[in-house]
């Protein structure tokens, strides 16, 4: 995606527990629906819940954990990502929720933009914003303390379909994410890694890393353990979004379309309308419906 870019290759690594200086977080993935996380962020008293599309397993967590919620943070405005929203304000009155201002979400009382930043002082969590529009129009990314929380702008392997914006929208998004820290943590909110992943195969057929990475991807999910979180370098090597600058995936790109992209965002746009009709799959689990991916 990005010109002269190198590509790493990349050891695959999951950890939940992260440190910043002297503050320890824990970023526990709530399942719920059929592939859709809600992130829990707690350091043992209070906890920030981000798109919580549904209720229930953040209620559920909160009481378990004895948590108090200091936030809520949204990074668009689809119901799988913001549904929970009120019921979790009724149980936590006082509990502020932050949103793109650009996306009119009514639950939203801290609406938000890019360049904006947010400090949870329960937490001692600062984030900054990061405009990624193109799946919506003002689709924001949360970055703080090494972590990345993306919604549907950037999955492992994956994007988000463009619903609201433009090709040329999304690989700006896509440009400003690539260019962050190779260890920055990827806590996107789907589990679409393995159907991500057979795409990422169709659009760059020999990629050694990206086959290591989904080795280990479908070893978790045999096992019913996320994918999540990727990092940023992991998916600069894996994830041929992130790879319109590498000859095999232009050429995969010329053959789908029976003529070459004349520049990176002719091949984005390409892939992105290649990926939205692609049936295939890795097994042994079957694809998810990945309305969003």
């Amino acid at each position: 995606m990005i010109t002269g870019m190198r590509h790493h290759s990349v050891s695959v690594q999951t950890h939940l527990l992260f440190q910043s200086a002297m503050l320890t977080f824990k970023v526990t993935p709530l399942p719920f629906a059929h592939d859709n996380y809600i992130w829990l962020i707690d350091n043992g008293r209070h906890a920030a819940l981000v798109d919580p599309g549904e209720a229930m397993p953040a209620l559920v967590a909160l009481k378990k954990n004895s948590l108090t919620p200091a936030a809520i943070v949204l990074t668009h405005h689809h119901g799988d990502h913001t549904g929970g929203v009120r019921e979790i304000v009724a149980h936590y009155p006082d509990t502020p929720v932050y949103g793109p201002a650009k996306d009119n979400i009514a639950s939203v009382d801290h609406p938000v933009g890019d360049g904006d930043k947010i400090f949870i002082d329960p937490l001692g969590l600062e984030l900054q914003l990061i405009g990624v529009a193109a799946h919506t129009r003002g689709h924001v990314a949360y970055l703080g303390h090494g972590m990345l929380f993306c919604g549907d702008a950037l999955f492992s392997a994956g994007c988000g379909r463009i619903f609201e914006g433009t090709p040329s929208d999304l690989e700006l998004a896509l440009n400003r994410l690539a260019r962050l820290n190779d260890a920055t943590k990827v806590y996107c909110a789907h589990e679409y890694t393995l159907a991500n992943l057979a795409f990422a195969r169709a659009a760059e057929p020999e990629n050694a890393a990206r086959d290591r990475y989904a080795a280990h991807c479908e070893a978790l999910r045999r096992q019913d353990e996320p994918t999540l979180p990727s990092t940023i370098a992991i998916e600069r090597a894996i994830n041929p979004f992130l790879r319109t600058d590498v000859e095999n995936v232009i050429d995969s790109v010329t053959a789908h379309c029976g003529i070459r992209p004349a520049n990176m965002l002719a091949c984005l746009a390409a892939l992105r309308a290649w990926k939205d009709v692609f049936q295939g799959c890795f097994n042994p689990r079957p694809c998810p419906g990945d309305k969003s991916a």
